[in-house]
């Protein structure tokens, strides 16, 4: 299957006859350029961030589906099985005065394409709850992990997360770009926290991986940086 990286926390995911893209970001506001290109489903972690939860931009009349507002055993969309994991924004950043408004619900949101489980991270600010990751642990093939740390989950945690669910891989998101308006950090804070030989530079927007290629399960997962391609 191929995964394209747009931008943020936007995924581009190709395999068995479907196209998934997850969190779309409003351009105008997270200031990365549209998508405009077309998709089967759109997942987002909610449907009140700007940053998270703007699929107007999103071609081909795909079904959008709220992660959030999930029931608890998920549903399934064009033969796409979702479960989500309720999480929350940061509770100590400022929403207030940056924004005017208080931290946001979210959700973690786990599905499988291409012969390959995901978990996309969506929005979360704190510490994942332990039920969730007693319930992902060794379930999830690809984390795509929220490395920014300010106002999303602290690395100490992001740690912890890896470690308790296991995933094989893991490709970094929602981390600085010089043409985003965010100030978090740079992916390289959360790459230069591991060994060397674990972390791939991909050099493209795009990466094909099949369930073969990687790492076996119990091995540290590997980490594959994607460039930005909006």
């Amino acid at each position: 299957m191929k995964i394209t990286f747009y931008a943020h926390a936007s995924f581009r995911l190709e395999g068995d006859g479907l196209t998934v893209i997850t969190d779309p970001y409003t351009p105008a506001k997270a200031k990365f350029d549209p998508i405009n290109e077309a998709a089967d489903i759109v997942l987002m972690s909610s449907a009140t961030d700007d940053f998270h939860s703007d699929p107007s931009h999103v071609l081909g009349n795909p079904v959008v589906i709220n992660t959030l507002h999930l029931p608890p055993e998920g549903t399934v969309v064009k033969g796409l099985a979702v479960k989500s994991y309720p999480a929350t924004e940061s509770l100590t950043f400022d929403y207030q005065s940056e924004y005017g408004r208080d931290p946001d619900a979210n959700a973690l949101y786990h599905f499988t394409i291409g012969g390959i489980r995901f978990l996309h991270m969506g929005d979360i600010g704190t510490p994942v709850p332990q039920g969730h990751l007693d319930v992902l642990k060794d379930q999830v093939d690809v984390l795509l992990a929220l490395t920014g740390e300010h106002a999303t989950i602290a690395l100490d945690d992001l740690d912890d997360v890896i470690a308790q669910i296991g995933p094989r891989a893991v490709i970094p998101m929602h981390y600085f770009s010089p043409k985003g308006v965010l100030k978090i950090e740079p992916v390289e804070t959360f790459t230069a926290r591991l060994p060397a030989h674990r972390v791939t530079q991909v050099g493209a927007t795009s990466l094909t991986l099949t369930p073969e290629m990687l790492p076996p399960k119990g091995q540290p997962p590997q980490i594959y940086v994607l460039e930005q391609s909006r």
